[in-house]
């Protein structure tokens, strides 16, 4: 299959046939002029050059390939340009790469139309052409109607692909893949003989992909400006399925004390998510900040600042939750993370994780229960709530939040406390009686456990937020 066809002719004007493209169906071969013809809309497939003995890796570069940047590929009919924001000394030296001794395929041109570009398969130099006709949009904004990312809006000389943005996101969801990881595939795909001569953007992608997270989701929250539209959890999704008045029950004439209506929380902490001290911490830029998941900084350490933790005295078992409050702290901005998620569904509640100080502390789990309660409830709906040591939680739960200066419970909401099936049995006799979700009205038919499948999937990617 990988040997030379016979006749080596181009497939589309009969001339000598030396460009072999490995990502067009059938490894079809062509002229040099074809091969720019026909991948004047495919700039990034790979392509293979024949040097009299065998077909050796080239580049569209190489094969005399323009990226023109406007016009939906075609020349500018004022002429196009390269990059003219890029300075005589950056191009002196841009490349972080020792060309000594590089394959020609590897080797960037030196001068300022060359762009890199990673895409799925790999790093590319292109040789990009900008329009250029009257009133055009600057050069890293042609570069996203076209499809790429840039790493900078000034002097752009690296841009992403948004299919090499989206598949990151899925290698790193799916398969727990880091960014080191997978910038390092991306090298060996690239040259899987010289991966140290791959230019090295492993930085760059780390920055651009967070960039690209934010855009999307506001992308898909509505917004056409910036993440200040947006306000607490916003940027995110809640269960469509539980019961929230205005969203899929009738906000008039209804009784939101009847059990049918009843939420059901469940709250939990996670160890695993640990976060450690940023190296230059005024260098942090907070993208998202209150608008996810995660509650808003801010707020949060006035609270932290100005509230006691109070430990309830346990008169049931040792439980872990409680040991785990004199966690090691060393090098750790936070030791884990807690919060809140629907007990029939498992879908966490927006704006109601918390990060851990010095581990699972009743102040941490108080603001995140206050803020999972106050999303998508109205007074007096009962809100059924799981814990694992509810037992010693729930006795003066009440009593803390109505002197606490910083949060408060809705007038009128109907708290129950309960423990899940498993952990329950690590308790009292009389804790199952009070506590077990089996003789809780409006319960249902429920563990109360949902949230440990919740951290076995987020385990697997927890170690790329560690920092």
């Amino acid at each position: 299959m990988e040997a030379p066809p016979e006749p080596r002719d181009c497939i589309l004007c009969g001339a000598d046939g030396i460009f072999w493209c490995t990502e067009c169906a059938h490894w079809l071969v062509f002229c040099t002029m074809c091969c720019q013809a026909e991948h004047k809309h495919r700039p990034f497939h790979r392509v293979e050059q024949w040097n009299g003995t065998f077909f050796e890796e080239s580049s569209l570069q190489l094969a005399g390939l323009v990226l023109h940047v406007g016009h939906g590929g075609k020349h500018c009919p004022a002429g196009g340009c390269s990059n003219d924001e890029v300075t005589t000394e950056e191009e002196d030296d841009w490349e972080d790469v020792d060309q000594d001794g590089c394959p020609p395929n590897l080797q960037a041109l030196k001068n300022r139309s060359c762009l890199i570009v990673v895409h799925t398969n790999g790093i590319h130099y292109c040789n990009v052409q900008y329009c250029r006709c009257p009133g055009v949009d600057n050069s890293h904004i042609q570069l996203m109607q076209a499809g790429m990312f840039p790493a900078t809006t000034k002097a752009t000389r690296t841009a992403f692909t948004f299919q090499v943005l989206d598949d990151f996101i899925w290698d790193n969801v799916e398969c727990g893949t880091s960014a080191m990881n997978f910038y390092s595939k991306l090298h060996h795909i690239t040259s899987n003989a010289f991966p140290h001569l791959v230019p090295d953007r492993y930085r760059e992608l780390l920055r651009v992909a967070r960039m690209w997270r934010l855009l999307k989701l506001l992308k898909w929250q509505g917004s056409h400006m910036s993440a200040e539209d947006a306000g607490p959890g916003e940027l995110v999704l809640f269960c469509p399925a539980c019961p929230q008045p205005g969203i899929n029950i009738l906000e008039d004439a209804t009784d939101y004390s009847h059990w049918t209506l009843a939420r059901s929380l469940v709250m939990d902490g996670n160890f695993k998510a640990e976060h450690m001290h940023p190296k230059d911490a005024g260098s942090e830029a907070w993208l998202m900040d209150g608008k996810g998941y995660m509650v808003a900084s801010q707020p949060y350490k006035e609270y932290l600042s100005g509230t006691k933790n109070v430990v309830e005295i346990s008169d049931c078992s040792n439980h872990r939750a409680v040991n785990q409050a004199n966690a090691n702290r060393q090098q750790l901005a936070s030791t884990g993370i807690g919060g809140c998620a629907c007990a029939q569904h498992g879908c966490f509640v927006l704006h109601a994780m918390v990060n851990f100080q010095k581990g699972e502390q009743q102040v941490n789990m108080d603001y995140a229960l206050v803020h999972a309660i106050r999303h998508g409830t109205v007074p007096g709906q009962q809100v059924i709530h799981f814990y694992d040591i509810n037992c010693q939680y729930s006795k003066g739960l009440e009593r803390q939040l109505h002197a606490n200066a910083y949060i408060s419970m809705p007038d009128g909401m109907q708290i129950c406390p309960g423990i899940g099936l498993w952990h329950v049995h690590g308790h009292r006799t009389e804790c199952f009686a009070q506590y077990a979700p089996n003789f809780i009205v409006g319960a249902g038919r429920v563990d109360g456990e949902i949230m440990e499948t919740l951290w076995s999937s987020l385990n697997i990617i927890s170690p790329s937020a560690r920092g």
